[in-house]
């Protein structure tokens, strides 16, 4: 579906329980950082300070750790039909993603780029995705050990800290790499708009996504097919 802008043709790309499913994921994450960093190190021993003592940091830590699971279970109640898409969708591969690969150093320095046409979901935003995954997992598996220590085995928890920490490096990789990428870059800046309003330039849209767009227009032609 795609509806006029001003002079740009706009084209819908994320419904609204999808965007706040993300933010709060987002908000949380950052909270769980924050919150987490005096923890992990001395060094941050001062972000203490900001919730009023360790004891009420930990416990923003939890809150915010719940708060990082229930987007998952959000999502899955108002809009299954998304999560189950973008589950197909990151765990689709084919030619076009790993030449995706090939090509995008290319663009990422300002150079023409040969870029196949990707998917809704392009190759990077999939790796980003199964990255994001696997932290998720790693950083809620062992936060959960770490929280209730004494319904596991001494070995599971004495291995709940280092898990957490590797999943805490990673994640922080993950994000200072999707953030840049979705503002950063100049020429993925309008992306960012899809995850606040929901829609993206129809010609963005197609010179990023270009498989989706194919598929949208076949759409268009079977409905006014059926409806001739």
């Amino acid at each position: 579906m795609s509806k006029n802008n001003g002079s740009k043709k706009m084209v819908k790309r994320f419904s609204k329980p999808v965007i706040i499913a993300h933010w709060t994921n987002a908000l949380a994450f950052f909270m769980l950082y924050v919150s987490g960093l005096p923890m992990y190190t001395e060094f941050f021993d001062w972000l203490y300070v900001l919730f009023g003592g360790p004891e009420n940091a930990r416990l923003v830590h939890r809150i915010f750790g719940v708060l990082f699971i229930l987007p998952v279970i959000f999502i899955l109640l108002v809009d299954p039909k998304s999560f189950i898409h973008w589950i197909k969708q990151i765990f689709s591969w084919k030619a076009h993603d790993f030449q995706f690969f090939k090509e995008f150093p290319k663009e990422f320095f300002g150079k023409h780029a040969d870029i196949p046409k990707q998917d809704f979901y392009n190759a990077g935003e999939k790796l980003n995705s199964l990255l994001t995954i696997l932290c998720t997992v790693m950083l809620v598996s062992s936060g959960l050990v770490m929280w209730f220590p004494h319904l596991f085995a001494q070995g599971v928890v004495m291995w709940a800290y280092p898990i957490h920490n590797i999943g805490l490096g990673l994640s922080m990789a993950v994000i200072v790499g999707h953030i840049y990428l979705s503002v950063g870059h100049p020429g993925s800046r309008p992306a960012m708009r899809g995850m606040l309003k929901g829609e993206v330039d129809e010609d963005f849209a197609r010179a990023h996504h270009g498989r989706w767009m194919d598929e949208l227009d076949a759409e268009k032609a079977v409905n006014k097919k059926k409806r001739a």
